[in-house]
């Protein structure tokens, strides 16, 4: 027997409990079905072991511009305003310092330059000297023969488990007196078009079984790029999957220490801070790595990663510009030596000597099992990759999530987004007012 949903969300991690959450509370969609593949809720990315545990806010992250940055402030805080709000915040969400951290005359400089631009949209950025940052991150002061300047706050609340905000969303979206079904271990293997919304076959423990939908929104990160190609969209697109690593090291800083993002480079800095999972530890990254897989640490991934890779003349074309930049080279060969045992560790405790002077190559230990994987959509017709957020809008009731941007911070802006399309679609209404309320 056929089960009927007008929507189905495939994916339970930040980005799909997030929509789950707005359309059961906030709209006249009677009843909705979340599937997911795994045994629990946000269990690829948004898993706190894989990412950087951060609230993006467009403050500290040095490739933004003010426009950029003011956007990106407003669509995270959603996610602050919400977490600070839940009975288990101390569970969700954690105040700390951050700072974003100059070393030398010339980043010393841009820093100055940045507090001029940012000063009046951001005034809870200060700027500081060596002493003003020896008073929060004494050991990043300690043994420097260089200038140093950083733009930062005391407290602010900047980390987030996205895992506990997935499990969050959908606990309070199952308090709406609607049918809200969470059905773990489901694995849509099959997806097809009917005259009249879709059919999914799905791989459950106990067999195979049929899902019927009027609107399928598929947020399951690389995969989505899958899903989408197999139904006639997204043929336009190769991926490169970028893997972020980490080292961790003894509890050496109060909170987050990020460094200046080279303006040539489509990758986070190295920066700093303390495991908001593990106490006592420092964790340090991200590398990149360039991996054929579709899911971190999941060696089945690897033949769907070359199902969806799209490797043609335009997508060569679009990997031999940026091979052909020589900061992006060094970069990718650099991050490649960081996983090799033993060498590894001593170029990446190099890395880390920029935040933390005194550090040593016998104090940082890589973090098994920790990192994520990051999808960039490469766009062949233009022949180059494609930065920050990836999607693939319809307007027959699909919708695929790739990768958000800044990553996690976003999702309650961005499911804004897809709830209102899902809504216009099904001519349903939609309160986005009362959510906005809801935050106050």
């Amino acid at each position: 027997m056929k089960q009927h949903y007008q929507v189905i969300i495939v994916g339970s991690g930040v980005t799909g409990s997030a929509l789950t959450y707005l359309l059961a509370q906030y709209s006249s969609i009677d009843n909705i079905a979340v599937l997911d593949k795994y045994d629990s809720i946000a269990k690829v990315n948004s898993d706190a072991k894989y990412n950087s545990q951060t609230l993006h806010s467009g403050d500290i992250e040095t490739n933004y511009n003010l426009e950029k940055a003011q956007q990106v402030y407003k669509a995270s805080d959603l996610v602050r305003q919400y977490a600070i709000k839940q009975e288990n915040a101390k569970e969700i969400i954690f105040q700390n310092s951050k700072m974003i951290l100059g070393v030398g005359e010339t980043e010393v400089e841009a820093i100055k330059k940045r507090h001029t631009v940012f000063c009046e949209s951001f005034p809870y950025m200060k700027l500081m000297d060596e002493q003003d940052i020896a008073q929060i991150e004494s050991n990043v002061t300690k043994h420097r023969n260089q200038p140093i300047a950083a733009l930062g706050t005391e407290s602010d609340y900047c980390a987030v488990n996205f895992g506990n905000l997935a499990r969050s969303f959908i606990k309070n979206a199952n308090t709406a007196k609607k049918r809200i079904d969470v059905l773990l271990n489901h694995k849509v293997f099959d997806t097809k078009r009917m005259k009249k919304g879709y059919q999914l076959s799905v791989k459950t423990p106990t067999g195979n079984i049929t899902f019927t939908a009027d609107f399928v929104v598929f947020s399951t990160g690389a995969y989505s790029l899958t899903y989408a190609k197999y139904l006639g969209y997204g043929h336009n697109y190769g991926l490169l999957c970028v893997a972020g690593s980490f080292y961790f090291g003894k509890q050496t800083l109060n909170g987050k220490v990020y460094t200046i993002q080279n303006d040539k480079l489509p990758f986070a800095a190295v920066h700093g801070d303390p495991d908001i999972c593990l106490e006592g530890q420092t964790r340090f990254g991200p590398t990149a790595l360039i991996l054929p897989q579709l899911e971190r640490y999941r060696h089945d991934t690897y033949l769907d990663y070359f199902k969806v890779l799209g490797l043609d003349k335009h997508a060569i074309k679009a990997l031999w510009k940026l091979a052909k930049e020589k900061d992006i080279r060094n970069y990718i060969m650099r991050n490649f030596a960081y996983e090799i045992p033993v060498i590894g560790r001593r170029l990446f405790a190099r890395e880390v000597q920029k935040i933390i002077p005194s550090i040593k190559a016998n104090e940082l230990k890589p973090a098994k099992g920790f990192g994520g994987l990051r999808p960039q959509i490469i766009d062949k017709d233009k022949e180059e990759l494609v930065l920050g957020e990836a999607h693939i809008g319809t307007d027959e009731g699909l919708i695929f999530n790739i990768t958000p941007s800044p990553g996690a911070s976003t999702c309650l802006h961005n499911a804004l987004a897809d709830a209102d399309k899902v809504c216009e679609y099904l001519h349903a209404s939609f309160d986005k007012a009362g959510f906005k309320q809801s935050l106050e």
